[in-house]
Protein backbone atom coordinates (compact mmCIF):
# COMPACT_ATOMS: atom_id res chain seq x y z
CA UNK A 1 0.00 0.00 0.00
CA UNK A 2 1.44 3.38 -0.85
CA UNK A 3 1.49 5.87 1.96
CA UNK A 4 -0.42 9.22 1.80
CA UNK A 5 2.95 11.69 1.89
CA UNK A 6 4.02 9.65 -1.16
CA UNK A 7 0.40 10.18 -2.62
CA UNK A 8 0.56 14.05 -1.94
CA UNK A 9 4.48 14.21 -3.45
CA UNK A 10 2.81 12.61 -6.65
CA UNK A 11 0.06 15.19 -6.63
CA UNK A 12 2.21 18.38 -5.92
CA UNK A 13 4.82 17.12 -8.60
CA UNK A 14 1.98 16.67 -10.85
CA UNK A 15 0.47 20.25 -10.46
CA UNK A 16 4.13 21.74 -10.79
CA UNK A 17 4.68 19.84 -13.74
CA UNK A 18 1.35 21.02 -15.30
CA UNK A 19 1.66 24.65 -14.42
CA UNK A 20 -0.58 26.47 -17.11
CA UNK A 21 -3.09 23.53 -16.27
CA UNK A 22 -2.93 24.42 -12.84
CA UNK A 23 -3.09 28.05 -13.15
CA UNK A 24 -6.11 28.02 -15.00
CA UNK A 25 -8.00 25.57 -12.65
CA UNK A 26 -6.71 28.15 -9.71
CA UNK A 27 -7.74 30.79 -11.61
CA UNK A 28 -12.00 30.34 -11.59
CA UNK A 29 -11.89 29.54 -7.68
CA UNK A 30 -9.45 32.57 -6.86
CA UNK A 31 -12.08 35.02 -9.05
CA UNK A 32 -15.00 32.92 -7.30
CA UNK A 33 -13.68 33.70 -2.95
CA UNK A 34 -12.11 37.04 -3.95
CA UNK A 35 -16.28 37.93 -5.71
CA UNK A 36 -17.78 36.52 -2.18
CA UNK A 37 -15.27 38.42 0.10
CA UNK A 38 -15.87 41.45 -1.99
CA UNK A 39 -19.60 41.74 -2.09
CA UNK A 40 -19.89 40.26 1.32
CA UNK A 41 -17.80 43.15 2.53
CA UNK A 42 -19.81 45.54 0.74
CA UNK A 43 -22.94 44.18 1.76
CA UNK A 44 -21.60 43.97 5.62
CA UNK A 45 -20.44 47.82 5.11
CA UNK A 46 -23.59 48.98 4.27
CA UNK A 47 -26.22 47.11 6.78
CA UNK A 48 -23.26 48.47 9.67
CA UNK A 49 -23.31 52.01 8.08
CA UNK A 50 -27.25 51.67 8.63
CA UNK A 51 -26.99 50.69 12.05
CA UNK A 52 -25.15 53.35 13.20
CA UNK A 53 -27.48 55.67 11.70
CA UNK A 54 -30.33 54.08 13.28
CA UNK A 55 -28.60 54.70 16.75
CA UNK A 56 -27.24 58.28 16.03
CA UNK A 57 -30.87 59.45 15.36
CA UNK A 58 -32.14 57.93 18.69
CA UNK A 59 -33.58 54.49 19.56
CA UNK A 60 -37.95 54.26 20.15
CA UNK A 61 -38.05 57.52 18.06
CA UNK A 62 -41.42 58.96 17.31
CA UNK A 63 -41.83 62.28 14.93
CA UNK A 64 -45.11 64.11 15.10
CA UNK A 65 -45.87 66.01 12.11
CA UNK A 66 -48.23 68.92 11.17
CA UNK A 67 -51.00 68.35 8.73
CA UNK A 68 -51.21 68.75 4.78
CA UNK A 69 -53.51 71.26 2.93
CA UNK A 70 -55.50 70.86 0.18
CA UNK A 71 -55.94 73.50 -2.55
CA UNK A 72 -58.18 72.58 -5.65
CA UNK A 73 -58.00 68.80 -4.63
CA UNK A 74 -54.50 69.05 -4.59
CA UNK A 75 -52.99 67.88 -1.42
CA UNK A 76 -49.59 69.53 -0.55
CA UNK A 77 -47.91 66.84 1.57
CA UNK A 78 -47.37 66.87 5.53
CA UNK A 79 -46.39 70.16 7.57
CA UNK A 80 -47.75 72.44 4.83
CA UNK A 81 -50.63 73.17 7.52
CA UNK A 82 -49.54 74.11 10.84
CA UNK A 83 -51.97 72.34 13.23
CA UNK A 84 -48.97 71.81 16.01
CA UNK A 85 -48.60 73.70 19.11
CA UNK A 86 -46.44 73.88 22.07
CA UNK A 87 -49.27 73.00 24.32
CA UNK A 88 -49.85 69.77 22.49
CA UNK A 89 -46.42 68.78 22.96
CA UNK A 90 -46.72 69.63 26.90
CA UNK A 91 -50.18 67.59 27.18
CA UNK A 92 -47.98 64.36 25.37
CA UNK A 93 -45.41 64.62 27.58
CA UNK A 94 -48.35 64.75 30.72
CA UNK A 95 -51.24 62.41 29.23
CA UNK A 96 -49.16 59.61 27.70
CA UNK A 97 -47.83 57.26 30.20
CA UNK A 98 -45.75 55.46 26.95
CA UNK A 99 -44.03 58.53 26.38
CA UNK A 100 -40.78 59.38 28.37
CA UNK A 101 -39.64 62.51 26.62
CA UNK A 102 -40.93 64.95 24.55
CA UNK A 103 -39.16 67.68 22.46
CA UNK A 104 -40.97 70.11 20.45
CA UNK A 105 -39.21 71.85 17.70
CA UNK A 106 -39.11 75.01 15.71
CA UNK A 107 -36.84 75.26 12.76
CA UNK A 108 -36.00 77.57 10.05
CA UNK A 109 -32.84 77.85 7.76
CA UNK A 110 -30.43 81.30 8.64
CA UNK A 111 -27.26 82.62 7.83
CA UNK A 112 -24.68 82.39 10.59
CA UNK A 113 -21.72 85.12 11.06
CA UNK A 114 -18.65 84.84 13.38
CA UNK A 115 -16.11 87.39 12.88
CA UNK A 116 -15.27 87.21 8.84
CA UNK A 117 -16.88 83.82 8.26
CA UNK A 118 -20.39 82.58 7.71
CA UNK A 119 -21.82 80.02 6.80
CA UNK A 120 -26.44 78.97 6.14
CA UNK A 121 -27.52 75.98 8.46
CA UNK A 122 -30.41 74.93 9.90
CA UNK A 123 -31.82 76.31 13.02
CA UNK A 124 -33.89 74.55 16.06
CA UNK A 125 -36.12 76.18 18.86
CA UNK A 126 -36.35 73.65 21.07
CA UNK A 127 -36.42 72.52 24.98
CA UNK A 128 -33.43 70.56 27.04
CA UNK A 129 -35.17 67.23 26.73
CA UNK A 130 -34.02 67.20 22.72
CA UNK A 131 -30.02 65.70 23.94
CA UNK A 132 -32.50 63.26 25.81
CA UNK A 133 -34.99 62.01 22.47
CA UNK A 134 -32.05 62.16 20.68
CA UNK A 135 -29.76 60.58 22.84
CA UNK A 136 -26.97 63.52 21.74
CA UNK A 137 -24.14 64.19 24.12
CA UNK A 138 -22.64 67.69 24.69
CA UNK A 139 -18.44 67.34 24.61
CA UNK A 140 -18.04 70.40 25.58
CA UNK A 141 -20.07 73.50 27.49
CA UNK A 142 -23.63 73.04 28.12
CA UNK A 143 -27.08 72.06 26.48
CA UNK A 144 -30.07 74.46 26.60
CA UNK A 145 -32.12 74.33 29.87
CA UNK A 146 -34.94 75.36 32.02
CA UNK A 147 -34.24 78.78 32.23
CA UNK A 148 -33.01 79.74 29.34
CA UNK A 149 -36.61 78.13 27.72
CA UNK A 150 -37.90 80.66 30.89
CA UNK A 151 -36.52 83.74 30.38
CA UNK A 152 -36.25 83.37 26.20
CA UNK A 153 -31.98 83.80 26.75
CA UNK A 154 -30.03 84.03 23.75
CA UNK A 155 -27.77 81.15 23.61
CA UNK A 156 -26.94 78.69 21.07
CA UNK A 157 -25.62 74.97 21.23
CA UNK A 158 -23.88 73.90 17.73
CA UNK A 159 -23.11 70.66 16.29
CA UNK A 160 -19.32 69.91 14.75
CA UNK A 161 -20.21 71.08 11.25
CA UNK A 162 -21.15 74.82 12.19
CA UNK A 163 -18.06 74.75 14.75
CA UNK A 164 -15.77 73.40 11.50
CA UNK A 165 -16.91 75.76 9.41
CA UNK A 166 -17.35 79.47 11.71
CA UNK A 167 -14.28 78.68 13.93
CA UNK A 168 -11.93 76.36 12.38
CA UNK A 169 -9.81 75.40 15.33
CA UNK A 170 -10.82 77.93 17.87
CA UNK A 171 -12.87 76.82 20.88
CA UNK A 172 -16.74 77.99 20.10
CA UNK A 173 -17.62 78.32 23.68
CA UNK A 174 -18.52 81.74 25.28
CA UNK A 175 -17.91 83.16 21.31
CA UNK A 176 -20.63 85.46 20.24
CA UNK A 177 -22.27 84.39 16.56
CA UNK A 178 -24.71 86.01 14.83
CA UNK A 179 -28.02 84.48 14.13
CA UNK A 180 -30.49 86.61 11.74
CA UNK A 181 -27.88 90.14 12.89
CA UNK A 182 -29.04 88.70 16.24
CA UNK A 183 -26.07 88.01 18.77
CA UNK A 184 -26.08 84.52 20.43
CA UNK A 185 -23.59 83.08 22.82
CA UNK A 186 -22.37 79.73 21.94
CA UNK A 187 -22.83 77.66 25.26
CA UNK A 188 -22.51 74.01 24.12
CA UNK A 189 -20.87 72.07 21.32
CA UNK A 190 -22.83 68.61 20.33
CA UNK A 191 -20.94 65.23 19.72
CA UNK A 192 -20.41 64.22 15.93
CA UNK A 193 -23.63 62.48 15.10
CA UNK A 194 -22.82 61.96 11.02
CA UNK A 195 -25.00 61.67 8.44
CA UNK A 196 -28.39 60.33 8.42
CA UNK A 197 -29.11 57.22 5.62
CA UNK A 198 -30.55 59.91 3.41
CA UNK A 199 -27.45 62.06 3.47
CA UNK A 200 -28.75 64.82 5.26
CA UNK A 201 -25.48 66.21 7.35
CA UNK A 202 -26.78 66.10 11.05
CA UNK A 203 -24.29 67.98 12.86
CA UNK A 204 -24.64 70.88 10.67
CA UNK A 205 -27.27 72.42 12.66
CA UNK A 206 -27.51 74.69 15.44
CA UNK A 207 -29.92 74.73 18.22
CA UNK A 208 -31.19 77.66 20.78
CA UNK A 209 -33.88 77.84 23.05
CA UNK A 210 -37.52 77.55 21.79
CA UNK A 211 -38.75 80.66 23.54
CA UNK A 212 -36.39 82.60 21.88
CA UNK A 213 -36.74 81.11 18.24
CA UNK A 214 -40.33 81.89 18.89
CA UNK A 215 -40.01 85.38 19.37
CA UNK A 216 -36.93 86.46 17.75
CA UNK A 217 -36.28 84.64 15.12
CA UNK A 218 -39.41 82.74 13.63
CA UNK A 219 -42.38 83.97 15.71
CA UNK A 220 -43.78 85.78 12.15
CA UNK A 221 -43.91 82.87 10.58
CA UNK A 222 -45.01 80.64 13.06
CA UNK A 223 -47.03 82.50 15.78
CA UNK A 224 -47.44 80.20 18.45
CA UNK A 225 -47.08 77.06 16.50
CA UNK A 226 -44.42 74.44 16.55
CA UNK A 227 -42.86 72.37 13.15
CA UNK A 228 -42.69 69.11 14.07
CA UNK A 229 -42.48 67.24 17.87
CA UNK A 230 -40.63 64.54 18.52
CA UNK A 231 -41.56 62.34 21.19
CA UNK A 232 -39.24 59.22 22.90
CA UNK A 233 -40.90 55.97 23.78
CA UNK A 234 -40.39 53.98 27.12
CA UNK A 235 -38.26 50.90 25.09
CA UNK A 236 -38.68 49.16 21.94
CA UNK A 237 -42.05 47.18 22.87
CA UNK A 238 -44.22 50.34 23.80
CA UNK A 239 -43.44 52.81 20.83
CA UNK A 240 -47.06 50.94 18.92
CA UNK A 241 -48.95 51.75 22.77
CA UNK A 242 -47.02 55.44 22.55
CA UNK A 243 -48.27 56.14 18.93
CA UNK A 244 -51.93 55.43 19.39
CA UNK A 245 -52.10 57.23 22.73
CA UNK A 246 -50.85 59.84 20.84
CA UNK A 247 -52.99 60.15 17.91
CA UNK A 248 -55.75 59.36 20.35
CA UNK A 249 -54.87 62.56 22.38
CA UNK A 250 -54.06 64.87 19.65
CA UNK A 251 -57.34 63.95 18.12
CA UNK A 252 -59.26 64.83 21.38
CA UNK A 253 -57.40 68.07 21.07
CA UNK A 254 -57.93 69.12 17.47
CA UNK A 255 -61.11 68.41 18.55
CA UNK A 256 -61.42 65.88 15.23
CA UNK A 257 -64.84 63.52 14.60
CA UNK A 258 -64.88 60.31 14.49
CA UNK A 259 -65.14 60.55 10.63
CA UNK A 260 -62.60 63.29 9.94
CA UNK A 261 -59.32 62.51 8.44
CA UNK A 262 -56.07 63.24 11.37
CA UNK A 263 -54.30 67.12 10.70
CA UNK A 264 -51.12 65.69 11.93
CA UNK A 265 -48.92 62.30 10.63
CA UNK A 266 -47.72 60.23 13.43
CA UNK A 267 -44.22 58.34 12.39
CA UNK A 268 -42.33 55.64 13.77
CA UNK A 269 -38.88 56.58 12.77
CA UNK A 270 -36.75 53.76 14.30
CA UNK A 271 -38.93 50.86 12.65
CA UNK A 272 -38.50 52.76 9.48
CA UNK A 273 -34.91 52.65 9.80
CA UNK A 274 -35.36 49.33 11.17
CA UNK A 275 -36.60 48.03 7.92
CA UNK A 276 -34.40 49.91 5.78
CA UNK A 277 -31.81 47.89 7.73
CA UNK A 278 -33.69 44.62 7.25
CA UNK A 279 -33.48 45.09 3.46
CA UNK A 280 -29.53 46.03 3.42
CA UNK A 281 -29.26 42.67 5.26
CA UNK A 282 -31.31 40.49 2.47
CA UNK A 283 -29.16 42.75 0.11
CA UNK A 284 -26.13 41.49 1.35
CA UNK A 285 -27.36 37.63 1.35
CA UNK A 286 -28.10 38.18 -2.35
CA UNK A 287 -24.99 39.97 -3.46
CA UNK A 288 -22.97 36.70 -1.73
CA UNK A 289 -25.67 34.39 -3.34
CA UNK A 290 -25.18 36.12 -6.45
CA UNK A 291 -20.89 35.86 -6.09
CA UNK A 292 -21.08 32.14 -4.38
CA UNK A 293 -22.30 31.34 -8.51
CA UNK A 294 -18.57 32.13 -9.44
CA UNK A 295 -17.58 29.35 -7.11
CA UNK A 296 -19.36 26.83 -8.22
CA UNK A 297 -18.57 27.89 -12.00
CA UNK A 298 -14.62 27.66 -10.73
CA UNK A 299 -15.39 24.52 -9.60
CA UNK A 300 -16.80 23.23 -12.76
CA UNK A 301 -13.57 24.40 -14.20
CA UNK A 302 -11.56 21.99 -12.04
CA UNK A 303 -13.28 19.31 -13.34
CA UNK A 304 -13.42 19.89 -16.57
CA UNK A 305 -9.14 20.31 -16.38
CA UNK A 306 -8.80 17.41 -14.17
CA UNK A 307 -11.08 14.95 -17.36
CA UNK A 308 -8.41 16.20 -19.26
CA UNK A 309 -6.27 15.33 -17.29
CA UNK A 310 -7.03 12.43 -16.49
CA UNK A 311 -7.08 11.46 -20.40
CA UNK A 312 -4.19 13.08 -20.83
CA UNK A 313 -2.38 11.07 -18.21
CA UNK A 314 -4.19 7.37 -18.90
CA UNK A 315 -0.94 6.13 -19.49
CA UNK A 316 0.69 7.25 -16.41
CA UNK A 317 -1.90 6.11 -14.51
CA UNK A 318 -2.01 2.38 -15.91
CA UNK A 319 2.21 2.42 -15.14
CA UNK A 320 1.24 3.70 -11.68
CA UNK A 321 -1.49 0.76 -11.13
CA UNK A 322 0.94 -1.85 -13.15
CA UNK A 323 3.55 -1.27 -10.35
CA UNK A 324 1.04 -1.89 -7.06
CA UNK A 325 -1.08 1.23 -7.41
CA UNK A 326 -4.51 0.68 -5.99
CA UNK A 327 -8.11 2.63 -7.32
CA UNK A 328 -8.05 4.28 -4.10
CA UNK A 329 -4.41 5.13 -4.25
CA UNK A 330 -5.58 6.89 -7.29
CA UNK A 331 -8.64 8.58 -6.05
CA UNK A 332 -6.70 9.70 -3.74
CA UNK A 333 -3.78 11.36 -5.50
CA UNK A 334 -6.57 13.11 -8.15
CA UNK A 335 -8.71 14.32 -5.02
CA UNK A 336 -5.66 15.92 -2.80
CA UNK A 337 -4.58 17.44 -6.36
CA UNK A 338 -8.41 18.75 -6.59
CA UNK A 339 -7.96 19.68 -3.24
CA UNK A 340 -4.59 21.84 -3.39
CA UNK A 341 -6.16 23.72 -6.34
CA UNK A 342 -8.94 24.72 -4.07
CA UNK A 343 -7.02 25.59 -1.23
CA UNK A 344 -4.15 27.98 -2.91
CA UNK A 345 -7.48 29.61 -4.97
CA UNK A 346 -9.09 29.95 -1.73
CA UNK A 347 -6.06 31.48 -0.57
CA UNK A 348 -5.40 33.99 -3.03
CA UNK A 349 -8.94 34.58 -3.79
CA UNK A 350 -9.25 35.70 0.04
CA UNK A 351 -6.15 38.45 -0.48
CA UNK A 352 -8.11 39.29 -3.92
CA UNK A 353 -10.98 40.02 -2.01
CA UNK A 354 -9.70 41.78 0.70
CA UNK A 355 -7.75 43.99 -1.74
CA UNK A 356 -10.92 44.42 -3.82
CA UNK A 357 -13.37 45.92 -0.71
CA UNK A 358 -10.93 48.17 -0.22
CA UNK A 359 -10.59 49.63 -3.65
CA UNK A 360 -14.34 49.62 -3.78
CA UNK A 361 -14.62 51.53 -0.93
CA UNK A 362 -11.83 53.88 -1.98
CA UNK A 363 -13.42 54.38 -5.22
CA UNK A 364 -17.22 54.76 -4.98
CA UNK A 365 -16.31 56.19 -0.69
CA UNK A 366 -18.55 53.12 0.55
CA UNK A 367 -17.87 51.64 4.27
CA UNK A 368 -17.11 48.05 3.73
CA UNK A 369 -16.83 45.45 6.99
CA UNK A 370 -14.32 42.44 6.10
CA UNK A 371 -15.94 39.62 8.37
CA UNK A 372 -13.50 36.78 9.18
CA UNK A 373 -16.63 34.76 9.33
CA UNK A 374 -17.53 35.01 5.73
CA UNK A 375 -14.33 35.46 4.53
CA UNK A 376 -13.52 31.64 6.38
CA UNK A 377 -16.84 30.42 5.16
CA UNK A 378 -16.18 31.09 1.04
CA UNK A 379 -12.73 29.82 1.84
CA UNK A 380 -14.24 26.58 3.30
CA UNK A 381 -16.95 26.53 0.60
CA UNK A 382 -13.59 26.63 -1.85
CA UNK A 383 -12.39 23.65 -0.75
CA UNK A 384 -15.54 21.71 -0.44
CA UNK A 385 -16.05 22.27 -4.36
CA UNK A 386 -13.03 21.07 -4.92
CA UNK A 387 -13.19 18.18 -3.09
CA UNK A 388 -17.45 17.72 -4.70
CA UNK A 389 -16.24 18.19 -8.07
CA UNK A 390 -12.92 16.37 -7.88
CA UNK A 391 -14.23 13.39 -7.23
CA UNK A 392 -15.85 12.45 -10.30
CA UNK A 393 -12.51 12.83 -12.34
CA UNK A 394 -10.81 10.92 -9.47
CA UNK A 395 -13.16 7.86 -9.37
CA UNK A 396 -13.34 7.96 -13.51
CA UNK A 397 -9.30 7.68 -12.80
CA UNK A 398 -9.31 4.79 -10.57
CA UNK A 399 -11.93 2.39 -12.95
CA UNK A 400 -9.50 2.43 -15.90
CA UNK A 401 -8.19 -0.87 -16.60
CA UNK A 402 -4.76 -1.40 -15.75
CA UNK A 403 -4.14 -2.72 -19.38
CA UNK A 404 -6.13 -0.59 -21.59
CA UNK A 405 -4.36 2.15 -19.92
CA UNK A 406 -0.75 0.81 -20.70
CA UNK A 407 -1.87 0.71 -24.62
CA UNK A 408 -3.48 4.33 -24.48
CA UNK A 409 -1.40 6.30 -26.96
Amino acid sequence: MISISSIINIALRSLIVNKMRTFLAILGIIIGVGAVVTMVAVGSGASKKISQQIASIGSNLILILPGATTQGGLRMGHGTQQTLTLSDAEAIAKECPAVVSVAPVISGTAQVVFGNQNWSTGIMGTTPDMVVVREWEVVSGRFINEQDVRSGTKVAVIGQTVAEKLFGELEPIGKVIRIKKIPFEVVGLLEKKGQTFTGQDQDDIIYVPISTAQRTLFGQTLPGRVRLIYAKAADLESIQQATEQIRTLLRQRHRIGPNQEDDFTVMDLTQMLKAAEESTKTMSILLGAIASVSLLVGGIGIMNIMLVSVTERTREIGIRMAVGAKPKDIRMQFLIEALFLTTIGGLFGLLLGIAGSLIVSSIMQWPISISVFSALIAFVFSAFVGVFFGFYPAYKASILNPIEALRYE
